[in-house]
């Protein structure tokens, strides 16, 4: 029976009627030890088995939670039949941790998406409750997996119900409930057959301030006396309590309770082998029992509440415990197991132990238990005797906690590390691990600096991918005498990057030189990675150049391409990598690429596309805990926001940056002055730019464009002659169509030359970037007009209205129609048009019915989405009612492009 839980249990009957009618959810009860979290746990449990509803169960291990997923194991062993319903790579990584095979993953976050398609799969046979106790002792790769599931199911009949402490599980966008104190009346209740005096009552409800626990536990008949109630907490007083009536246990019991304390999952077997060795058994528990202490079984010898077994442990002197865990470690069967006790049994420096910790963590790091790996490498550190062996396992541990995600953790390491080191060669080791902190951190510019300073002077094989790395830190940071500095150790060394080397020639603006220099770096890389012909151009390296191809490179191949501002390979490298890490089940690393994608299609025009990358990359981003990369990614939205003349939404979205991102949020604000004709607002902010670490930068978003035109449109031509050279460099250098047809638009602005808008509108019909041919087509149009020449201006003027409003750009719209009706045509841009499907549907629902549109079963469109098949059936649901439409056969008729 539960007093003064009505609110607590009505929520978690919500929470279950939710799950029953097919809506997915979560709930985390929060609260101090003792204050009835586990009860209501329980409490749950015996309500949906009435109810039908199925049930699973784990519960938070002290001890276990540096071992990789051993919560995960426990929830999953009874259902491990199911495995082979899931797609290949999220079973083999189930299997992997459950150690029935697979191949382990690569991604941290693969495991969280394989439990939430395992739980989904469950729920098609009825609705599903996953019960997770103490989930502030969950290995960090469990808690991971299971707040991934919780926050990305959305229909799929299950529920998760999480019980935490105050400290120690962060579960942000999952809602939480903390059960209140327990009122005087309701205390009454529960001390109502104690047998207590109305006196002992009173006293007991007063020192207990309402917590469950402390009311039973204070009014244990076995207590000789009351604790006065003050400003300890009352955890801690509990606390107290249990070990005082521990130290009243005999010798014998004493030792078994300190036995299951420490090893802390309730192996019977593995116990009873430790305890026969010391000398004990399990009859020496009757005392504990019959105080109230343990529960012992046929199956299971538990505490009665944690907070017993940490008074049991910590209680107990530090030689018995180092005789328990040896013992147990003797006893264990399983190797993590017997690790752990032989690490909490061994006081001084140890090799052997060392080296076995650096195998364990290797094997989580097998299984992407990142964090589990950090905390091995970690811990060997410490048993490590020489100095720097101990630097070298913290830098590894350096490095796997960033992979992890804690990058502030990450930064005490690589400083321990670094402060065992003197040699140069040591710390240049660690330099690669401290630069990726810091980018990561945000301090871009000290990591690019780093890398410089350590980076090795004679091995170039070492050097080239740390100046590779160190360049492109400080080209996204302004900081240009890095990069002029890794060209310079390049040349030093006699060794070969195209990338490096472009990049230091364009911060010298020399575009002639760094452009093809970059343009063969894709080349090199777009025909392994997308399967394409190479369009490589000439050797320009002056001999021959290779780089081996991995992960790395082939990121760098897309930042180059961005960086010449090539649509077609960067939607080629971009497209090809997306495809890979949907098909790995990679979700970590998928919204930054999906940014890089989204780029690409707001310069196609194809904001809805655009929209749809952004939409699904910054929710991968919160679900993952990745909330520091939101800003960025919406920035990429701030072009559209531009071009759609909407001022405040622009603003927000385009934030504020200190890097690159907030280039791209000042080409968005450029670009929205110019539609809204603010020009001299628009030249302080490039001009201001131009003088900044980012100048550099200024070209990739066309912004020397806006710059010609607003100081055309403000009859100060000379303000646009320096931002028109670097354009018509550029164009000459990088051979793109659109900077071709753009750079030549701006020319014609100065030089009222019809030849030159027609260069331009011919360079536009061989690229893809309609918003700017639209531009061109317009400031042509209100030439011709100017010229007297209104029947010629319509077609170019028509072309241009066509295009803004299909790209909803209001303000282009009204000038483009304010300069037709110059011409003396009548516009009806106020007729209501039919709707567009694509506007009726969310940007998650357009991807599904594309999918399903080119054939993909609610399966296969899952597993390419990260979502459970019954999710994909709701939002193909919605969207046929939005399109009017009754099934996928339907859907070919549709235009969803």
């Amino acid at each position: 029976m539960l007093y003064g839980r009505a609110g607590e249990q009505a929520a978690i009957e919500d929470l279950v009627a939710a799950a029953r009618g097919g809506r997915s959810g979560g709930l985390v009860l929060r609260g101090e030890p003792g204050i009835g979290k586990s009860a209501l746990l329980d409490w749950a449990a015996e309500y949906c088995t009435g109810i039908g509803v199925r049930v699973l169960r784990v519960t938070g291990v002290e001890t276990e939670a540096d071992l990789a997923f051993a919560g995960l194991v426990q929830l999953l062993w009874p259902v491990q039949e199911h495995l082979d319903a899931l797609p290949g790579a999220q079973a083999d990584a189930l299997r992997a941790v459950l150690g029935s095979g697979g191949a382990g993953a690569r991604d941290r976050f693969l495991s969280g998406l394989a439990v939430m398609s395992l739980l989904a799969h469950l729920a098609d046979d009825g609705p599903l409750l996953c019960l997770v106790d103490d989930a502030h002792w969950l290995d960090h790769a469990t808690a991971e997996a299971l707040l991934f599931a919780a926050r990305r199911l959305t229909e799929e009949k299950v529920a998760l119900l999480f019980a935490a402490r105050e400290e120690g599980f962060t579960a942000a966008g999952l809602p939480e409930i903390r059960p209140s104190r327990l009122s005087q009346e309701d205390a009454e209740r529960v001390l109502a057959h104690r047998g207590l005096t109305p006196a002992a009552r009173e006293q007991v409800i007063a020192e207990s301030e309402g917590n469950p626990l402390a009311l039973i536990e204070f009014s244990s008949e076995r207590r000789r006396y009351h604790a006065a109630a003050g400003p300890i907490p009352i955890a801690d007083r509990v606390l107290a309590s249990f070990r005082s009536r521990i130290a009243l246990l005999p010798d014998k019991t004493r030792l078994m309770m300190l036995m299951i304390a420490a090893e802390g999952r309730g192996d019977l077997p593995m116990l009873l082998s430790a305890a026969d060795a010391l000398g004990v058994g399990p009859e020496d528990l009757e005392e504990a029992e019959k105080a109230g202490l343990v529960e012992v079984s046929a199956a299971v010898i538990a505490f009665r509440h944690p907070l017993i077994r940490t008074a049991a442990y910590q209680g107990a002197p530090l030689a018995r415990r180092i005789a328990v865990h040896r013992a147990l470690a003797d006893a264990a069967t399983d190797d993590d197991c017997r690790l752990r006790h032989r690490a909490a049994a061994t006081t001084s420096p140890d090799e052997d132990l060392a080296v076995a910790l650096t195998r364990a963590a290797e094997r989580a790091r097998g299984r992407a238990a990142f964090a589990a790996a950090a905390g091995l490498w970690e811990q060997a550190a410490t048993y490590t005797p020489r100095p720097r062996d101990r630097a070298a396992r913290l830098g590894q541990a350096a490095a796997l906690a960033l992979s992890s995600g804690h990058a502030d953790h990450a930064a005490g390491l690589v400083g321990q590390a670094e402060d065992l080191l003197d040699d140069p060669a040591s710390l240049t080791t660690l330099a690669e691990i401290r630069a990726a902190v810091e980018f990561e951190r945000g301090q871009g510019r000290s990591a690019a600096r780093l890398l410089m300073e350590r980076c090795p002077p004679a091995d170039p094989v070492r050097a080239v991918p740390m100046l590779r790395t160190a360049a492109g830190y400080a080209w996204l940071c302004g900081e240009a005498e890095v990069i002029r500095g890794a060209a310079a150790r390049l040349t030093a060394m006699g060794a070969q990057d195209p990338m490096i080397q472009g990049l230091a020639h364009l911060v010298d603006d020399d575009y002639a030189r760094g452009l093809p220099l970059l343009a063969q770096f894709v080349a090199h890389t777009l025909p392994d990675v997308t399967g394409q012909a190479s369009r490589t151009p000439p050797d320009v390296t002056g001999q021959a150049w290779r780089t081996p191809l991995d992960g790395a490179t082939t990121r760098w191949a897309a930042f180059c391409a961005m960086v010449m501002a090539d649509d077609d390979a960067a939607f080629a490298l971009a497209g090809a990598e997306v495809a890979r890490l949907r098909r790995q089940g990679l979700v970590g690393a998928l919204p930054q690429v999906l940014q890089d994608l989204a780029g690409v299609h707001v310069q196609a025009g194809r904001h809805r596309d655009a929209e749809a990358c952004i939409a699904e990359a910054v929710e991968l981003a919160r679900h993952t805990g990745m909330h520091q990369r939101v800003p960025r990614l919406h920035s990429v939205l701030a072009r559209v926001a531009a071009i759609e003349g909407d001022e405040q939404r622009c603003v927000r979205l385009a934030g504020d940056q200190p890097d690159s991102g907030g280039m791209v949020g000042l080409a968005a604000l450029c670009l929205l002055d110019v539609g809204l004709g603010r020009y001299e607002r628009l030249l302080e902010r490039l001009e201001a730019a131009a003088r900044g670490p980012l100048r550099h930068l200024t070209m990739l978003v066309t912004a020397g464009a806006e710059q010609v035109e607003a100081a055309v449109r403000l009859g100060e031509p000379e303000r646009a002659e320096e931002p028109l050279r670097r354009l018509e460099a550029w164009a000459r250098a990088g051979r793109q169509p659109w900077a071709e047809a753009v750079s030549a638009r701006c020319r014609a602005l100065l030089s009222d030359d019809e030849d030159d808008y027609l260069r331009a509108l011919a360079a536009h019909r061989r690229a893809d970037r309609p918003f700017e041919q639209a531009r061109t087509e317009l400031v042509y149009g209100e030439w011709l007009r100017r010229a007297r020449r209104g029947t010629d201006a319509r077609t170019p003027l028509r072309a241009a209205l066509k295009t803004f409003e299909r790209l909803r750009a209001a303000p282009w719209r009204a000038r483009a129609e304010a300069e037709l009706k110059a011409t003396g045509e009548s516009v009806l841009a106020a007729q209501p048009t039919a709707a567009d499907p694509l506007e009726r549907l969310t940007p998650q629902e357009l991807q599904v019915v594309r999918l399903a549109r080119d054939g993909s079963t609610s399966r296969e469109i899952a597993a390419h989405l990260f979502l459970s098949p019954r999710t994909i059936e709701h939002h193909l649901y919605r969207a046929y009612r939005k399109l009017g439409i009754r099934s996928r056969r339907e859907l070919a008729r549709l235009d969803l492009t």
